[in-house]
């Protein structure tokens, strides 16, 4: 009689539940045949398996055994089929007293029968959720992870012997509970406070308008003039994460195995930072079997990319749907996957080659054709998908020690001297009135928003639409720009607390706009 147990195949960001059956027969003594679509890894989860069995002592069928992954038409991958394989041939000689069909198994085997950690188990528990299933049992190091979902009850499983035991109802496995996510971890270290940068009042405003809204944001500057600084202060002004975004976060970390093996739970936003030589499957994703990648750990945090324009054409023209979408698409002849990848965009970049183009104090050696073969490394539909641009001159340390940041930004009537737990506290309130705003719709900033919300939330008087007609004859604004506009302007009327969208808000949101030359 064939034996069936539950699996799971991950594609992506979701989980495909697999029947795992296994069946004794015909000779061949000892040999496992593996079908089902299986890739290189499952097709060798024979040997690891009967290396586990014969290592564990454990009685297997006198014959040949065919094991299905099924549904047969969907590419099996990776070694997490182990476990289950195992099980499946275990309950061909032997008498389980738990109910099979209600237990999902994860995990790869060591040659000696010991459970090794899998990557993806966080969204593997939850396709078991939703496929009704309640026991779980998952390599020990996973535990920690899978326990996040509730309804479950998750077995930690250290080896094959342990698990026999507790299938025969010898020696149980006691079953750990739900835990609830944990809050932001509150030492996280502060590398930069915004009360360390002196100067900069615009780049600092810019920098709270898109921490509010969830805006893209580019800072042109020479060498010195703080970007690096202002970047790296960012984590610190955005929101912490709430629950539904931890999940989120989790389910990608873990299948780009980096979550903790501790505790499983990702509690703060991420900050990614890759170097300008990075390829494009690194910062994009993909690979064979896909993976996700910088824009993907990014997700709901901040993908800081220095020296933009040093990025091969190939990166930044890749992330045009990414950044208009929230999501990346990768396709391969096994399959289609997405990944989520809601992330603001923070680039730096020089005035030119040298860096100098524009200072009083250094002389800019670069030529005109220098000067525009390097800006044109940035397309226009890239340029469009930014938010605010910020022109970032060289400090005056003079004048910074004798007239300590006497600027003041009139929009929120606030001291550029705010810290960055005061500015946060600011950014939150904004961040409140849109969670407020979108409590019936599926958004959580204002950069999200399609157009029939843009219609809804951000309505102009009459002057505010004569002003922004006038810029966009004016300054040739694309469609896309008009739309980016409106939503910019709805962050700094939150920003300021206001219900609508003033002259003035719109007016700042215009000037945030790159110039014609």
């Amino acid at each position: 009689m064939a034996s069936k147990i539950w699996s799971a195949g991950l594609r992506g960001v979701e989980a495909t539940l697999v029947a795992v059956e296994a069946d004794a027969g015909g000779g061949d003594f000892g040999q496992i045949k593996i079908v089902g679509l299986p890739d290189t890894a499952v097709s060798e989860a024979r040997e690891r398996v009967k290396s586990a069995l014969r290592h564990s002592h454990l009685k297997v069928p006198r014959r040949k055994i065919t094991v299905n992954l099924a549904p047969a038409d969907l590419q099996k991958h990776g070694p997490a089929y182990d476990l289950p394989i195992a099980v499946s041939i275990l309950a061909l000689n032997n008498n389980f007293t738990i109910n099979l069909s209600n237990a999902l198994f994860i995990g790869e085997l060591s040659l000696d029968g010991l459970v090794r950690p899998v990557s993806g188990v966080l969204v593997i528990a939850a396709a078991a959720q939703e496929a009704g299933i309640t026991n779980l049992f998952v390599p020990t190091k996973n535990a920690a992870e899978a326990k996040l979902i509730k309804t479950l009850s998750v077995y930690p499983v250290n080896d094959l012997p342990q698990l026999l035991r507790h299938l025969q109802n010898h020696e149980a496995i006691t079953a750990l509970d739900f835990q609830s996510l944990a809050g932001p971890t509150s030492a996280r270290p502060v590398t930069f406070d915004l009360s360390d940068i002196k100067g900069q009042a615009k780049a600092k405003r810019g920098l709270m308008i898109a921490a509010a809204g969830g805006h893209n944001i580019i800072f042109s500057g020479p060498p010195g003039s703080g970007k690096t600084m202002l970047a790296k202060s960012m984590p610190n002004l955005l929101p912490d994460l709430n629950e539904l975004e931890q999940l989120e976060l989790t389910k990608i970390y873990s299948i780009a195995k980096k979550t903790s093996l501790n505790d499983g739970v990702i509690t703060d936003r991420p900050f990614r930072s890759p170097h300008h030589s990075a390829s494009a499957q690194a910062i994009i994703g993909g690979g064979a079997w896909p993976q996700p990648g910088e824009i993907s750990l990014a997700h709901r945090g901040v993908l800081f990319l220095d020296e933009f324009p040093e990025f091969s054409r190939v990166v930044l023209e890749n992330l045009r749907q990414p950044l208009e979408d929230g999501f990346v698409n990768i396709s391969r002849s096994a399959g289609h996957w997405q990944f989520p990848s809601k992330f603001i965009l923070l680039a730096a970049m020089n005035p030119c080659p040298c860096g100098y183009l524009g200072d009083q104090d250094r002389i800019c050696r670069c030529s005109p054709i220098q000067i525009n073969h390097y800006r044109a490394r940035l397309s226009g539909p890239i340029i469009d998908r930014i938010d605010i641009h910020i022109a970032m001159p060289r400090l005056n340390w003079k004048k910074l020690q004798i007239e300590p940041d006497q600027e003041i930004n009139n929009n929120i009537n606030q001291s550029p001297e705010l810290n960055s737990e005061e500015a946060k506290q600011i950014i939150n309130s904004a961040r409140f009135l849109q969670n407020k705003r979108f409590k019936n719709v599926a958004y959580l900033t204002n950069a999200e928003m399609g157009v029939q919300a843009i219609k809804d939330f951000c309505v102009l008087d009459k002057a505010g639409q004569k002003l922004l007609l006038l810029a966009g004859e004016k300054m040739k604004l694309s469609a896309r720009v008009y739309f980016r506009i409106l939503k910019l302007a709805r962050s700094i009327a939150d920003l300021a607390g206001e219900k609508h969208i003033l002259t003035s808000h719109l007016a700042e949101a215009l000037q945030y706009r790159p110039r014609l030359e």
